[in-house]
């Protein structure tokens, strides 16, 4: 059996962090479920982005930070999940790749925009979650390359996927014929 080319491949929500303090009165005044990780639509994203204070954003989702700690401890990775052509698809692309993992999933064009998870952050360092899955959900069984996807040591799937209605390519996909990981 030839060396495997990744140590780990990753399928996942491509998902960008947006982090900003606040203060516990607003995440009052703005409903929220103070330390909670609740779903978003578009317009919620929409209007609590409109009520953030300024912020960073980061390449995130929970498949995507595995490989980033992998990735910082030596580890060939590489990451499968989608992101929308716009700015925060840009920068997905750009940190995942800054991070050494391979990324080359192409962008889809138009709605629905980059998934993103708006995170107000209070001053004793409790986060609260927003998640706007977005494009991450709409990743196609045209971009799985069996014979990359098999030659990883380690396929990791994140839990996410299977949550939405609609069928993305982890879930729509047939079984992989034997001797196939």
């Amino acid at each position: 059996m030839s060396e495997p080319q990744y140590d780990v491949i990753a399928i996942g929500n491509a998902i960008v962090d947006v982090m900003a303090p606040c203060d516990d009165r607003l995440i009052e005044e703005l409903g929220m479920v103070r330390g909670g990780m609740t779903l978003i639509d578009t317009d919620g994203a929409e209007r609590l982005y409109a009520a953030m204070g300024p912020a960073k954003e980061i390449s995130g989702g929970s498949a995507a930070n595995t490989l980033a700690g992998l990735a910082s401890l030596g580890a060939k990775c590489a990451f499968v999940g989608q992101v929308a052509d716009d700015q925060l698809g840009a920068v997905f692309a750009h940190d995942i790749r800054a991070g050494g993992i391979h990324f080359d999933t192409p962008a889809r064009p138009g709605e629905p925009p980059t998934a993103r998870c708006l995170i107000f952050v209070t001053p004793d360092g409790q986060r609260t979650m927003n998640t706007f899955l977005g494009a991450s959900q709409f990743l196609p069984p045209s971009v799985l390359d069996d014979a990359t996807v098999a030659s990883a040591r380690v396929l990791y799937l994140e839990g996410y996927l299977w949550d939405p209605e609609e069928r993305c390519a982890a879930r729509s996909r047939p079984p992989a014929p034997p001797g196939v990981r």
